[in-house]
This record gives structure tokens, C-alpha cells and sequence, in this order.
């Protein structure tokens, strides 16, 4: 039976939402190799990204009482020994290449699947889950210390400069058939955090040059008054930050704007609800408390006529604000991830999710992702996505445990290889004119 958020204190009402999303990593796993399923639809593949973030979550999940630190270390090692002894090469069907890792694996197997791509920003989140990892479990015996092993093997393996494909960035991806992605990562993106990682490798890391190339392609925009570093989708502006504690420390970037990265998010989110307010679509419902518009899964693709007008519906597409693409689809995990951010506007929201009832027969938490305007049902809610994602789960567990103690930060603060990614970032704290030893 759901759990009625009404009578909650806001500290005890996360700590329910927290407990019945990290249930996915509980369940959508096979046990004997770690690796986390994208999504809940039957016979669907794992995922790199959501097999990162439970790593990440694992520790939490301990400190939470949500799992015992015997089965945290035996699903921490089940992944890591995979992902240190699968077959890499130039074979379609290896898991990984040059470090680095395919998008999607089969769950049984680990073997590629789809004919996806090596994917070099779901790498770093991998990477980022088993650096996490190697800090929370610092005990002195044979399996804590196998831990730690596997996660420098892992993360030292990757060949940041070939995934640079001899150009100033780094690529996108990679296929044994076709080579590397025309596209690059370059300006305002999720990359942050694969940037960092890059720099930070003591074996095979990317030149300082790469993070300057990346960031020159920058967007700094003004909307509804604010000004900020501009990216349309919410996620952008909270995955990096999932494990990057960016609070007080700026790159070259940001101290010309005279901000940092946490407070650009926040300013993102506002920019999130005051468009929900003015609601340039004329989208059923956005509202105050009704906002989170991120990539997602939705009701389309397709063309409908809603109330005499034709809509265009979309299915994943990384929706965003202000100039789209926006359909009306609603992402509820989005905003809960803004947490830390905006807390004063993020749990209202969250409260008002529950009372439309996007909790109720689910066994994850709230359904990823819903649509008012698109005419399938009758009830205030329209449209709802029929499965859980991993990538949507992991960002809620983390976020509440970052926005009520720090906990993912702190860990990660306390990671070598992301300090020093940190620093040949160019980032130092406010008002520092060097970063000195122990800056972060």
C-alpha cells in the first residue's frame, strides 16, 4: 500500500519517495553480473548509466537502512568484477572498447545489443558509480579492498585521447562498423562530469585544451529576467551534479559571470516554473507546483487533435525550456532532482504530484513521466507513461540524499581523480586566485 505523503513532515515524506525508488535497483537487476535494466518493460536490455547510478546508490541505500552492507558489497563486487573482466575489443558483440563501454548490454550476457554505440558520457557515469563506490568502502578486508581494485582498473583502462578522435573534443560515441560519431560533446551539456573524469586520469587523461574547447561553445542567455548559462532540458543542469559538489567553486566560465554551477541551476529551475507559469503552449495544467520538463519518455510520435487543434506529440525527446521542444509531457523525477537547487519551490511540487496520485500502484515511486493535454484518459492526468527508467530513479535518490546531507558530494569530494579533474578544470574557489592543495 502507497504511503500517503499528507501528515508528512517534508524530511520523512523524502525519505519514503527516496526508499520506494531505490527499490529498482533492488529488483530490475541480475544479481550475478550487477547490471541495472534501463527500463522495466519485459526483456528490455541494462543500461550503462542506471548500472552507475545504482553503484552510486548503493552507499546511501546503507546509510539509510534500505540495504544491508554485506548485499551492497555483494552487488558492488557482481558489477565490478563484470565490468573489469568483460570482453573488450573490436568484436560487435564485446561490452566495451578502449576503456569504454556500449550504451546498452544484455542483461545475461553483458554483450552489446541494438547495434548501439560505445557511449562515452554513460562511461563516465559508470566510471563515476564505481569511483563512489571505491570511496564509501574503505575497510581493511579481502572484499572492500577487491572493491577498490576494480574501480581503479576500470577507471585508469579508459582512453580519453582516442575518444578525442584527434579533435579538440570528445566524441560522442563509437561503433566497430561505422568508427566514431560525427557529433562531439561541445558546450552546455551533461558531459561535465565525463569532462572532469577525463582530466582527472592519472594514465590516459584528456589535455586541459579539451575542457577549454568544450566550454567556448557556451551559451549564456537571459530568460524571464534571470540570466544564466543556458540549457533547455532540466537534466543538463542536474546530472553533472549529481556527484560534482560545484557549490563555491568556479572555472574561468564562471568567475567572468561572477557565479558557479549551483547557482546557475537554480536559476534554471526558477526559469522551469515561471514558464510552466506563463505556459506560452497553452499545455493543460503547468502551473506553480506543476513543472519539470527534461528529456523523457512521452505519448508520441504522433499528430492529435486536441480541443480543435492539431498537437504534435513526441515519444523520448530531450524537451526544454523556453524554446522546446515542449508537448505538454511532465516529468516528475526532474523536479525532485532540482532539489538541492530550489527546495522552497521543488517540494510543493512534489506534494502536489502526490495528490494526483502518481504514486498509487506504482512499485517505484511516481511514474517517470505524465501528459494532461494528450486525450488517451479521462482523469486529470491524461497520458502516463507505463515504465520505471533507471536513469529517472537513480537522480531522485541521489538528489535527496545530496539535498539533506551532501552525502553523494561528500563522498566525492573525497575521490583523488576528481579533484584533480577539478583542478586542470581551471576550478578554484571564489575568490582564490590559485587553488591550493585541498581547495575542494
Amino acid at each position: 500500500m502507497t504511503l500517503p505523503f499528507a501528515g508528512l513532515s517534508d524530511d520523512r515524506m523524502l525519505h519514503v519517495l527516496a526508499k520506494e525508488t531505490f527499490d529498482y535497483f533492488i529488483h530490475e537487476v541480475n544479481p550475478a553480473n550487477g547490471l541495472i535494466r534501463d527500463k522495466t518493460r519485459a526483456n528490455w536490455p541494462a543500461s550503462l548509466a542506471a548500472t552507475g547510478l545504482a553503484l552510486s546508490a548503493y552507499p546511501i541505500g546503507v546509510e539509510n537502512g534500505l540495504m544491508g552492507r554485506d548485499a551492497a558489497i555483494n552487488r558492488t563486487l557482481a558489477t565490478l568484477r563484470f565490468f573489469r573482466d568483460c570482453p573488450q575489443g573490436t568484436d560487435p558483440y564485446a561490452a566495451g572498447y578502449k576503456g569504454f563501454f556500449y550504451h546498452f548490454l544484455d542483461m545475461k550476457t553483458g554483450r552489446r545489443v541494438w547495434d548501439c554505440e560505445i557511449s562515452t558520457v554513460d562511461t563516465a557515469y559508470l566510471f563515476a558509480g564505481a569511483l563512489a563506490a571505491a570511496v564509501y568502502f574503505d575497510h581493511d578486508n579481502p572484499r572492500e579492498r577487491e572493491i577498490r581494485d576494480c574501480a581503479e582498473i576500470i577507471y585508469r583502462r579508459a582512453d580519453w585521447p582516442w575518444a578525442q578522435n584527434g579533435t579538440p573534443r570528445v566524441s560522442l560515441g563509437w561503433k566497430p562498423t561505422t568508427g566514431f560519431d560525427s557529433s562531439c560533446w561541445r558546450g552546455y551539456d551533461e558531459s561535465l562530469i565525463l569532462q572532469i573524469l577525463g582530466l582527472g586520469s592519472p594514465t590516459h587523461p584528456l589535455p586541459v585544451e579539451s575542457y577549454r574547447a568544450w566550454t567556448s561553445s557556451y551559451q549564456w542567455k537571459e530568460v524571464y529576467g534571470q540570466s544564466y548559462l543556458y540549457a533547455g532540458p532540466l537534466f543538463i543542469h542536474q546530472f553533472p551534479q549529481i556527484w560534482l559538489d560545484l557549490r563555491g567553486i568556479q572555472d574561468d566560465f564562471m568567475r567572468e559571470k561572477g557565479i558557479d554551477y549551483f547557482e546557475n541551476s537554480r536559476r534554471a529551475t526558477y526559469i522551469q516554473q515561471q514558464y510552466a507559469i506563463r505556459n506560452p503552449g497553452n499545455w493543460k495544467h503547468y502551473a506553480e507546483h506543476f513543472w519539470g520538463i527534461t528529456a523523457s519518455d512521452g505519448p508520441g510520435p504522433g499528430i492529435v487533435e486536441v480541443d480543435g487543434v492539431k498537437r504534435e506529440f513526441f515519444d523520448y525527446v530531450a524537451r526544454g525550456v523556453p524554446w522546446g521542444p515542449d508537448d505538454g509531457t511532465i516529468a516528475p523525477w526532474a523536479v525532485v532532482s532540482s532539489l538541492p537547487f530550489a527546495p522552497e519551490i521543488v517540494i510543493p511540487a512534489i506534494r502536489h504530484f502526490s495528490r494526483i496520485h502518481l504514486r498509487e500502484r506504482n512499485p517505484y515511486g511516481f511514474k517517470a513521466t505524465f501528459n494532461p493535454s494528450y486525450p488517451e484518459n479521462r482523469d486529470f492526468r491524461g497520458w502516463v507513461s507505463p515504465w520505471h527508467f533507471g536513469l529517472d530513479q537513480g537522480p531522485i535518490v541521489l538528489m535527496i540524499a545530496n539535498y539533506r546531507s551532501g552525502y553523494l558530494w561528500n563522498l566525492m569530494r573525497r575521490c583523488p581523480y576528481v579533484v584533480q579533474g577539478l583542478r586542470r578544470a581551471g576550478f578554484r574557489k571564489v575568490g582564490q586566485a590559485v587553488p591550493p592543495v585541498g581547495f575542494y
